[in-house]
């Protein structure tokens, strides 16, 4: 008996040690959460990351759009996407410098920007692009990744090394005032541009002849041909939309990001980031994608600052995992 009360007071012992062992771990949970997420407990805080957090999903969605459609029909990874978004902020550049009137020379760089890249776009499908749509993968990655080179140092050449910028118009400075809020009025201008942009492209797809060949294209592009439709025509012009956008994406961040050598580098890694989470090929996944890496981004930042850099591959990491081929992606 004496040995049964000795055995059972160790029992109950090492359960006491076991609730006191796992109660501390908890206490030092909740120090970390309370710690690294008071700022949950300010609506004004919160309210203004979500706003940011959405701004800049929408620039994100304009870079990325143009990339996933152009994967979509073409099965290219264009690697030089991210220089078509440079040298569209670069035209924003030039063409704003050119006219006195701010709102003038801003609504200029605007269509001349997406005006420029689309040539461009065109271009580089029909010169380029459209004699290695047959050729292995690797010719078209190599081709691609060649035009990161030559259009970088076309663009040093033209504008030179240093930094640029746009001024912004009158009318799109300053902030918005709303429930002790004060938010800037350039970023509420991003979130309308990314919505009817994003609206406008659904409309296009879901709503015209070319959205429906376009649609038919990312399913199945030889029987597409097949009944007669003309891909060649097709593909130049899916390409040259996805200039257009990406151009028209740089001119929209010029005003609001350092533009000069190099952008196109960080640009491309969000690009692809954005495109991989939302599924390769779908515009739908690629507006989802931009607005989740924008508020991860925007509220990372104030979670863990240390790491918030590495935030955005660890929430792709996790998507890739539940979901291989991304959120809204199909099988090939």
């Amino acid at each position: 008996m004496a040995l049964l009360n000795k055995a059972s007071g160790k029992l109950y012992g090492g359960g006491s040690f076991a609730v006191k062992h796992v109660s501390g771990i908890l206490d030092r949970v909740l120090e970390l959460i309370a710690q690294h997420f008071a700022w949950a407990q300010n609506p004004v805080v919160l309210a203004r990351q979500m706003l940011a957090g959405v701004s800049t999903g929408m620039l994100l969605f304009l870079i990325s759009a143009g990339l996933s459609l152009i994967f979509g029909v073409l099965r290219i990874l264009n690697f030089a996407h991210g220089a078509l978004f440079m040298l569209g902020a670069l035209i924003a550049v030039s063409i704003a410098a050119l006219l006195p009137d701010s709102l003038a020379g801003f609504a200029a760089a605007l269509a001349g920007a997406a005006a420029g890249l689309a040539l461009l776009g065109a271009a580089i499908e029909t010169k380029l692009l459209r004699r290695i749509y047959r050729e292995p993968h690797e010719m078209q990655l190599l081709l691609t990744f060649a035009l990161v080179f030559v259009l970088g140092d076309a663009a040093k050449l033209i504008w030179g090394r240093e930094e640029h910028s746009v001024g912004m118009p009158a009318m799109l400075t300053g902030g918005v005032h709303a429930f002790g809020l004060v938010f800037p009025l350039y970023r509420l201008f991003l979130i309308a541009a990314g919505a009817v942009v994003a609206a406008g492209l659904w409309l296009t797809l879901y709503r015209t002849r070319w959205g429906v060949l376009v649609r038919a294209a990312t399913m199945d592009r030889e029987m597409l041909s097949a009944l007669g439709v003309n891909t060649r025509t097709l593909f130049t012009t899916v390409f040259t939309l996805g200039a257009a956008l990406a151009g028209l994406g740089g001119a929209l961040a010029a005003p609001v990001i350092a533009v000069g050598p190099g952008l196109h580098v960080q640009v491309l890694i969000d690009a692809f980031t954005v495109v991989v989470i939302g599924g390769l090929g779908s515009v739908l996944g690629a507006f989802v994608a931009s607005l989740l890496v924008g508020l991860v981004n925007a509220f990372g930042v104030l979670a863990f600052p240390g790491i918030a850099v590495v935030l955005t591959f660890a929430c792709m990491a996790v998507v890739l995992i539940v979901r291989p081929r991304g959120l809204l992606g199909s099988a090939e």
